[in-house]
């Protein structure tokens, strides 16, 4: 190919991710290392509609975000381009793009060199396997065995790599023959720009259970408080209703208020007190 041809063809490129880049509010750039072809295609699918994914060079890319100076921050996003990167454009909120990367990762066996996602255990149990040299391949991993019914097992549960360490080829060769499929392959978003705003890859870690957990302690605390200070709302207008015929009663009985309610209490403590009085009157009667 000409050098006239290569120009045009990366000027074309760089035309066409300034065009998604000012069409699209949110660009994310996501590694596309350990992506299997199959599952790229089947993300394409699922977010058809919803994000547009295309495969830019860092060049291509960082020529296009340096010719956008109307979209505020963008070449923040810049320091991110680096390695095998894949782009989706779309207008979705990043952190639910990113729950939904999440959510169609696949499960498949670790090879050397991989980073442990979270810690790797290998619970104790029967291996199926016989006696032999697996013993001493499972022994140098840090499994502890023992033999029994002719098969080896892994005598308790043991964790043999920490979330961020990497896994060595013996590792991976034996939680191959465990069938223990320890790495997630899917999208990771790297970045994203959002509007003028860039956020990072720690930025979009986000833990759902905990935020559940926060907004479930924020309203019980929030609701407590609202009885304690008598201020109605729609969610505890009953139990301050609830609350405030039961303090009326219990005044009501205490001053002696006779109602169609309280009167039976009333009498209940009147004859409660006279049994108590006649049986001091009785001791010291004695």
């Amino acid at each position: 190919m000409s050098l006239q041809k290569t120009i045009q063809r990366k000027r074309a490129a760089v035309e066409e991710a300034k065009s998604l880049l000012r069409k699209y509010k949110v660009v994310a750039v996501a590694d596309l290392e350990k992506v299997r072809a199959a599952q790229l295609q089947e993300i394409r699918k699922k977010l058809k509609g919803l994000a547009y994914i295309k495969v830019f060079k860092n060049s291509v890319m960082k020529f296009a975000v340096s010719e956008c100076p109307e979209r505020e921050n963008i070449k923040e996003l810049i320091p991110h381009l680096q390695g095998s990167n894949i782009f989706l454009f779309t207008n979705m909120n990043p952190f639910k793009l990113k729950i939904f990367l999440d959510k169609n990762k696949v499960r498949s066996f670790a090879k050397a060199g991989d980073i442990a996602p979270q810690d790797i255990v290998v619970p104790a149990g029967n291996t199926g396997m016989p006696p032999g040299p697996i013993i001493s391949q499972l022994n140098a991993v840090g499994l502890p065995t023992r033999i029994e019914s002719g098969s080896v097992w892994i005598s308790k549960e043991t964790v043999v790599a920490r979330k961020g360490e990497v896994i060595d080829l013996n590792l991976a060769a034996v939680l191959s023959k465990l069938g223990i499929k320890a790495i997630e392959l899917g999208l990771n978003l790297k970045a994203a720009y959002d509007d003028g705003l860039i956020l990072s890859k720690e930025d979009l870690e986000i833990d759902l259970d905990k935020i559940r957990s926060d907004f479930e302690e924020a309203y019980r605390s929030a609701f407590t408080l609202s009885i304690e200070a008598a201020f109605p709302t729609r969610e505890n207008i009953s139990t301050l209703i609830q609350l405030a015929y039961l303090n009326a009663y219990r005044l009501s009985v205490n001053a002696t208020i006779f109602t169609p309610e309280t009167l039976p209490e009333i009498i209940r403590k009147a004859y409660t007190e006279a049994l108590y009085l006649n049986d001091l009157i009785s001791k010291k009667s004695e």
